[in-house]
């Protein structure tokens, strides 16, 4: 194993809220890689969840924003800057949610205010977030963003509901101003397709845990862990992934090129 991967970087880890999560997972990972950064998630989230927890354990500030908000993300940006002594050099965005889903509205019926509510929080808070760092000149060069996605953004999957095209919006996003990005300031922004994962968010979907026992049987390598994820984005973030831009990078452990495996075939007999 490569030590201080990423010895001297410094960036933003949205979205962590318990252990379970991926973001806490990854603040832990790149912490123990040499990295620096500040902890942010929205107010009511940080009531809710134990990030102070994670604070402590890995020398960080935590700074509450609402990712919906330009305003937010400017301060978050502005109090970062003079926390870390400079400017990022990676920043993960690892939010969603759907009101339709968590209130169970069926995909028939959804509100609609929840449903633009929904790509808000998902999927333009990704763009708002990149759009703050390009005005402020926030990132250094040969930075990496990246954003959490799923599969079901090309794929339909049952009560995934407007979850579905958060997920597909956020990759276009993350294709159209990493173009932008690339261009200007040689930052890389990719967005990584993570297996089905027990998180909070995650298990929050009806009938999570057939799906992930699903999924678990149709890849050859089984589901992916949270821990696995925030590895790869521990990969990302390094300056070995210099030329990776602009892509939605599939971690789900061969999922998405299984047409079907032995294992589901022998479980449907």
């Amino acid at each position: 194993m490569v030590n201080n991967l990423l010895e001297g970087k410094k960036g933003i880890i949205f979205g962590a809220l318990d252990g379970k999560s991926i973001a806490w997972k990854t603040a832990e990972k790149v912490y123990e890689q040499g990295g620096r950064f500040v902890l942010t998630n929205a107010p009511v989230a940080l009531r809710m969840g134990k990030i102070q927890e994670l604070a402590e354990k890995c020398e960080a500030e935590v700074i509450g924003a609402d990712a919906t908000s330009v305003e937010d993300i400017e301060n978050l940006y502005t109090k970062s800057k003079e926390i870390l002594g400079g400017n990022f050099d990676f920043i993960l965005h690892s939010i969603g949610m759907s009101p339709n889903v968590r209130k169970g509205r069926d995909y028939g019926d959804l509100n609609y205010d929840w449903f633009l509510k929904t790509l808000d929080i998902s999927a333009l808070s990704f763009h708002k977030v990149m759009q703050v760092a390009e005005k402020m000149d926030i990132m250094n060069e040969w930075g990496s963003i990246l954003a959490l996605s799923y599969i079901a953004a090309q794929r339909t999957f049952p009560d995934y509901s407007d979850m579905a095209q958060a997920k597909a919006l956020l990759e276009s996003i993350g294709r159209s101003y990493g173009y932008r990005m690339a261009v200007n300031k040689k930052v890389r922004v990719n967005t990584i397709s993570q297996s089905p994962t027990v998180t909070t968010a995650g298990s929050g979907v009806t009938g999570f845990d057939v799906f992930f026992d699903y999924a678990d049987k149709m890849s050859p390598l089984g589901n992916a862990s949270a821990e696995d994820c925030a590895n790869y984005i521990v990969a990302m973030f390094s300056d070995f992934t210099r030329m990776v831009t602009m892509q939605n990078l599939m971690h789900d452990g061969g999922f998405s090129s299984s047409g079907i495996t032995n294992e589901l075939i022998e479980k449907l007999k």
